[in-house]
């Protein structure tokens, strides 16, 4: 059986909406980031970074919630995984901007303008994330106004790895950017994510 490393209220809850979408079987190690359980030799033998999410998929060890949620979804011969070569490198490409363009930058503006103590927060951090999210959305907002997916002509692994990442987004103003807003409600009203977000928010 598959195990997951990873609380919902970490990048795990990328996995835990894919899980929920395949309906698969699994067992679940609730580990919050920087937790001992994270810091234990057990846990660094699969992840030497000492991070989740982690998935031992009968002795296949794999880290990195969107490599995860691909494998996942290309195993399981998910339809969320494309078939033409085409919308799969999109999947990929999607993923991989995510990581780059929006994930850190994301979580520090929302941490340092809302979600950390005030005392805490560092309204410098929060102006440099901002300027950095700002133009990202910009892209995804020109992208989800053109077609209504990320990697083709349904929902896929592309907009489950992005949407999932952007969880903070459903308590932001996004006017600026309605397809955005849009294109997150709908991934989000999805039965799996409501149910990766009721464990998120529990």
């Amino acid at each position: 059986m598959l195990t997951l490393y990873g609380s919902a209220r970490s990048r795990a809850v990328r996995t835990l909406w894919m899980l929920a979408e395949l309906g698969i079987a699994y067992r679940h190690e609730d580990y919050l980031p920087r937790s001992p359980e994270t810091r234990t030799p057990a846990f660094l033998a699969m992840n030497p970074n000492g991070q989740v999410p982690v998935i031992d998929d009968d002795g296949f060890v794999l880290a990195e919630s969107m490599a995860i949620n691909l494998y996942l979804a290309k195993k399981h011969g998910s339809p969320l995984y494309p078939a033409d070569p085409r919308h799969e490198a999109l999947a990929w490409q999607w993923s991989l901007w995510e990581t780059d363009k929006l994930d850190r930058q994301l979580v520090n503006y929302v941490n340092h303008t809302s979600a950390l103590p005030a005392e805490q927060r560092d309204a410098a951090v929060a102006e440099a994330a901002w300027s950095a999210v700002q133009p990202a959305l910009d892209v995804l907002n020109s992208a989800v106004g053109k077609t209504p997916w990320l990697a083709g002509p349904d929902f896929s692994v592309a907009d489950l790895n992005v949407a999932s990442a952007l969880y903070r987004g459903l308590s932001m103003d996004l006017g600026r950017w309605p397809h955005v807003q849009d294109w997150l409600t709908r991934c989000w009203s999805r039965p799996a994510a409501k149910q990766a977000r009721a464990m998120r928010e529990a």
